[in-house]
């Protein structure tokens, strides 16, 4: 697989989408690594699969289900000094709401490919020996003219007693998804009109290895000019990185997130999409495994801190988001 610059994804894109013709792409979360691909039911570079639809829906592993086993967490000591950094900046004024991750190490009985495989996620992305995703998480989708974000925001154990009204009700949730919707609001005013929220907070159930959880979702929808509507790299690239994984505003929250966190990202809070020749899905990447230049693996997870945030419960929050879908 041939990695591109961010500027040469974006004329690919425009290129491809100008002319109708099916690709697959995708970028890291730094937008340093970047590849985009034609006729792609016909690679063997990458998987894919998006809502159904890809590569390798046909394939079977002979092997049964991976099973994921934590080597090594980030202490509670790095993760609250961590915390602590960016909350220093939300204080500040610097940011209303910022994601913060870390990596987890982790092994793992099958391969990335098994993974890939094995899970029933509607987004998945496997770079092999390298990287595999297994997302629940749309971006953006385009289609007839419109596009449509669907950002996720807020998280509880299904299993707890009216797990979905507390998550409903609670206040920091609540205050995060909101921001994250007028961010996302904003953003689509870039390379949008008429930009309206039609579904505001409703909720997903998602089944994981070990639990379900429940997440909120909201849409925001608006309507592209016509003389543009299929040059993807001028409407979807200026949107990233994706808001619901720095924050508001967005590149003074991308400035604390990077002096905050301990590890560079990689492709996890990247983006990847499916052009069909009409309509263009695409997903962020916030379920994922990636292999180091070590050679161990490293499941990264996190979430969204506020200065009502309790760094205890945030770091519970990050070390309940390392699963495996099934």
């Amino acid at each position: 697989m041939k990695l591109l610059s961010f500027q040469e994804l974006r004329t690919h894109m425009n290129k491809l989408g100008r002319t109708a013709t099916p690709f697959v792409w995708g970028t890291d979360y730094a937008r340093h690594n970047c590849f985009i691909i034609e006729s792609p039911f016909e690679s063997s570079d990458i998987l894919w699969e998006i809502r159904g639809v890809g590569n390798a829906t046909e394939q079977t592993s002979d092997n049964p289900a991976p099973v994921l086993d934590i080597i090594r967490n980030v202490d509670y000591a790095t993760y609250s000094s961590m915390f602590a950094t960016l909350r220093s900046g939300l204080l500040r004024g610097d940011s209303f709401l910022a994601n913060l991750t870390a990596p987890t190490e982790v092994e793992c009985s099958g391969s990335l490919r098994d993974i890939f495989l094995h899970s029933r996620a509607p987004f998945k992305l496997l770079i092999p020996d390298r990287f595999v995703c297994f997302s629940p998480e749309p971006f953006v989708r385009i289609s007839d003219g419109y596009i449509s974000a669907f950002p996720m925001k807020g998280t509880i154990d299904a299993s707890l007693p009216d797990a979905e009204r507390n998550l409903m009700d609670d206040y920091k949730e609540t205050c995060e998804h909101y921001t994250i919707v007028d961010l996302m609001r904003n953003d689509l005013n870039m390379v949008a009109e008429e930009v309206c929220v039609p579904r505001l907070r409703y909720v997903e159930r998602i089944a994981t290895s070990t639990r379900d959880i429940l997440q909120t979702s909201s849409e925001i929808r608006g309507k592209i000019p016509r003389d543009n509507q299929f040059d993807f790299g001028d409407i979807i690239l200026p949107l990233l990185p994706a808001g619901s994984i720095t924050g508001a505003p967005k590149q003074a929250t991308v400035n604390l997130i990077a002096q905050s966190e301990i590890a560079p990202r990689g492709w996890y809070t990247g983006v990847f999409g499916y052009f069909d020749g009409k309509v263009m899905q695409s997903a962020v990447m916030i379920r994922c495994i990636q292999r180091a230049d070590n050679g161990r693996l490293y499941f990264h997870s996190g979430g969204g801190i506020t200065v009502n945030s309790d760094c205890r419960e945030e770091y519970e929050e990050l070390l309940t988001k390392v699963y495996l879908t099934r």
